[in-house]
């Protein structure tokens, strides 16, 4: 409930904050004021993860998956929560007020601020989080023990930077060069930090296990949030009357039907694009089609993975079970020793008894 109410409360704040912006525009020259919203942003990322850990640690699960699953989901339905409220933003309250600008380059504008920011608070966050919590412990706590490398945390800041570039390639399409140039300096600072600052978790947790939940989080929420994003921008908003290639258009959309009436005119060399374009773009029984094999393939995935867990569990509890038997067979030969020993021992000592009884008497 408490980490629930924090994000209910901080998707609130970030809206409330939106909707000032609005009411208040930013004028030509105090452009330094557009990097309110995005540093409001960026500090609820770095603050709130760390209450949840600090919320997670009076719960002191028994299982480290449990406690790393758990969260990883509060964080992701806390960063869900924000950019659907920063799209929400940008989809249906900028684009209405920003009548006769370019909306297009705004929010491009405001995915690369978000994007360059949220670089700057990974690298204060090393920096102050690991490197400075370090040298308190050391120095003032005087602990030996260098603080833990946060698994779940950092797994987010990748999949939230991911799901950012896949928001504003679009809008911004030198996004994903400057994502991959993040990636590259995020890489060797944290691989700098964790060698110097950090320890590895005191519970054990396999690195396949991560890959697949990393896996399935950036495909999942944050690909399809940001495909829905996209193809909402394509379909449903008004491109700008004043910038872009669509400017005479009602929607994105509509340049692929014009590209075909242009095609159409054209001659009839290329007369089979039309036709795949009306058969197979525009009818939906192909789109049904796709989408039925693609569950379809899905579900006999997720059938087959269920199978070979099985499998595994079976295999597990057999070895589990042999081991057993041979414990059970290594005690039984124990026992039958032991009174084989014992009886040898009696035998013994009653010969020796018999031998010695003459020569007593």
């Amino acid at each position: 409930l408490l980490c629930l109410g924090t994000t209910v409360g901080c998707t609130m704040a970030v809206y409330a904050f939106s909707e000032l912006m609005i009411k208040s525009p930013v004028s030509a020259d105090q452009e330094g004021a557009l990097l309110a919203l995005p540093v409001v942003v960026c500090l609820l990322n770095l603050g709130a993860p760390y209450l949840f850990r600090c919320l997670a640690a009076l719960e002191r699960q028994d299982s480290p998956v449990l406690e790393v699953y758990l969260a990883i989901c509060r964080n992701l339905i806390f960063k869900m929560a924000i950019l659907g409220i920063l799209c929400y933003h940008w989809l249906g309250r900028r684009v209405g007020t920003l009548q006769d600008q370019c909306w297009e380059n705004f929010v491009g504008q405001e995915l690369y601020r978000l994007t360059v920011l949220d670089f700057i608070f990974v690298l204060l966050d090393t920096l102050f989080g690991e490197l400075v919590w370090r040298l308190i412990s050391e120095k003032k706590l005087k602990r030996r023990e260098k603080p833990e490398f946060d698994i779940a945390g950092n797994v987010l800041e990748l999949i939230y930077g991911q799901t950012l570039t896949w928001l504003g390639v679009l809008f911004c399409p030198l996004l994903p060069a400057i994502q991959i140039i993040k990636l590259l300096l995020i890489f060797y600072v944290k691989k700098t930090s964790l060698l110097a600052n950090c320890q590895a978790p005191r519970r054990p947790w396999l690195a396949s296990h991560m890959s697949t939940v990393f896996v399935s989080l950036l495909c999942f929420p944050s690909f399809l949030g940001a495909a829905v994003f996209l193809c909402y921008a394509v379909w449903q908003v008004k491109p700008s009357s004043t910038c872009g290639p669509f400017r005479t258009l009602d929607t994105m959309y509509e340049a692929g039907k014009v590209w075909v009436r242009r095609l159409e005119a054209a001659g009839p060399r290329v007369s089979w694009l039309p036709w795949v374009h009306r058969y197979l773009v525009e009818n939906t029984f192909p789109v049904y089609l796709v989408s039925a094999l693609l569950l379809a393939v899905i579900y006999l995935n997720i059938q087959v993975v269920k199978g070979q867990r099985r499998v595994i569990c079976l295999l597990k509890e057999q070895i589990s079970n042999e081991g057993e038997d041979k414990v059970f067979l290594i005690n039984r030969l124990h026992s039958v020793y032991e009174r084989k020993e014992r009886s040898r021992v009696g035998r013994s000592q009653e010969a020796e008894r018999l031998v010695d009884g003459p020569d007593a008497w």
